[in-house]
């Protein structure tokens, strides 16, 4: 083993630079752009898997169908804004049901903490917009200018036609591809192949040119200009990522216990007294954020573990052990450090209470889902007047009926009243119907009646009584047609004056 546990834990840094005055420093540092090296490798290879699919589903999605019968979008996922729908598949929300969408954020957001306690920032690396966009960019960059050497001396050589042409064929690309990702990110709202053929007929409206204009510009000068800066400056996940790590997270991270001192690499191939690494810098050329992992965990540090494949891959031509750079926890490296066995302890209280809360709002949310009504009724009493004083002194409250039929097809119902012992129920512009009222509502829309319930004097208990409208709709299945009635009722109160 090279090196020892004391060169983990207690090193002489040599003499202390003294601080720099900050009245004479800048406020800003100018930014040193970074120049990517590709690279090969493990690591490398799940980037380019996990861009893929990302990408795939991103630009495909847009495209499935699902059949939810005549009348209703048959796009798989789509936000239907102007009639104020959002569907996923299978499931309907409207927007009395935002709360779904805020229980999906909230299981997001915690799935986010679990995965960074197991594996740290995985998410940055592997899966997040701004990685993926900027590796495709990055990408498309090799391709036209070269690799890292190339284009550090493209930025430096003069001005030629050669320059020009890589530059604009470059930023061409570029355009290309926020065009698309702009386009695709508009479908989601509206129907994709309508949508595709308004773009070829040039019959787009203003919110259309608008969102594909903000989407192209933002993926344009985020994934091609602004890159790390994103990551370092603007992201606020860096900020508090490091409360939900803990010496059992496994992060990318350097074993400076293996690795110092540094040198050149041994012609002999002995390294006895000596650490192994050579000082090549690979691991900085790699990475996309320019930072050196030696230098420990790093805010910068987006763990894409890059520096890994680099490194190995070092270690290969040398012929020594692979793994300098590791996804590895402290307490690992700490405990190989001094010669101990390494354990991976992905069960912990932090894990377990992620994990608990993972279960309990998923469960939660699954349950509301399968449970979820498809009818709702809003009851508004009248306001102004309160109650009206009929001429055989009969009270009557007006209210205002809002039926939210969710389903796919037109549902009938019979409107009554229960908790009254003696009541008239009218619609406006209908007779009174015996006590019951039939009411029709179209399919996956909303309808408002209003409705009067009329009471005689001797009824009233007090200045208000609790009621409640009941819809009762008839199911039908292969027996009977009015086999399976199905109740509802919605609570309000009848108003009258003081006795």
């Amino acid at each position: 083993m090279a090196g020892t546990a004391d060169d983990l834990i207690v090193r002489n840094p040599g003499p202390v630079a003294p601080d720099p005055d900050p009245e004479t420093q800048p406020l800003y540092a100018a930014r040193r752009k970074v120049h990517p090296k590709t690279v090969a490798g493990y690591f490398r290879k799940l980037k380019w898997a996990a861009l893929i699919v990302l990408l795939a589903i991103y630009y495909i999605a847009p495209w499935l169908r699902w059949d939810r019968g005549p009348g209703a979008p048959d796009q798989a996922f789509l936000i239907d804004m102007p009639n104020r729908r959002a569907y996923f598949l299978w499931v309907e929300i409207w927007p009395q049901e935002i709360y779904y969408i805020a229980g999906l954020l909230i299981l997001g957001a915690v799935g986010l903490f679990f995965a960074t306690a197991l594996l740290g920032r995985v998410w940055c690396g592997f899966a997040c917009p701004q990685t993926v966009w900027t590796d495709l960019f990055m990408l498309v960059e090799r391709w036209i200018e070269g690799d890292r050497g190339a284009r550090i001396r493209l930025d430096k050589a003069r001005f030629s036609l050669g320059k020009l042409w890589k530059r604009s064929a470059k930023h061409l690309s570029w355009l290309v591809i926020s065009l698309l990702t702009g386009g695709a990110w508009v479908m989601y709202f509206n129907d994709a192949p309508t949508f595709v053929s308004d773009v070829a007929a040039f019959n787009l409206t203003g919110n259309q040119l608008f969102f594909i204009g903000l989407f192209t510009l933002t993926t344009y000068l985020l994934a091609g200009y602004s890159r790390e800066q994103v990551c370092t400056y603007m992201c606020p996940w860096p900020r508090f990522q490091a409360s939900m790590l803990d010496e059992d997270t496994l992060i990318v991270s350097y074993e400076p216990w293996r690795g110092e001192p540094r040198g050149k690499p041994a012609k002999d191939g002995n390294y006895e007294g000596r650490g192994h690494c050579i000082d090549c810098g690979q691991c900085v050329a790699v990475c996309p954020t320019g930072i050196d992992i030696r230098d420990g965990n790093q805010l910068e540090c987006i763990g894409c573990a890059l520096c890994i494949d680099a490194c190995n891959n070092v270690m290969d031509r040398i012929g020594l052990p692979r793994d300098l750079i590791t996804y590895d926890s402290v307490n690992r490296q700490n405990a190989r450090a001094r010669g101990l066995p390494a354990k991976r302890r992905f069960v912990r209280p932090r894990t377990i209470i992620y994990a608990g809360m993972i279960a309990l709002v998923g469960g939660i949310f699954l349950f509301a889902l399968l449970t979820r009504s498809h009818l709702d009724v809003s009851v508004i009493p009248d306001r102004n007047p309160i109650y009206v004083t009929l001429k055989d002194g009969s009270i009557r409250n007006g209210f205002t009926l809002r039926v939210l039929n969710k389903t796919l097809r037109q549902r009938t119902f019979v409107l009554t009243a229960h908790g009254l012992s003696e009541f008239q129920l009218s619609l406006q512009g209908r007779d009174q119907e015996d006590q019951a009222t039939l009411l029709s509502v179209a399919p996956d829309s909303v309808r408002t009646v209003k409705a009067f319930i009329t009471v005689p004097p001797t009824v009233l208990e007090g200045e208000t009584m609790d009621f409640s409208f009941v819809l009762i709709e008839n199911v039908a299945d292969e027996d009977s047609i009015l086999s399976h009635p199905v109740q509802s009722e919605f609570d309000t109160r009848f108003r009258g004056p003081s006795q």
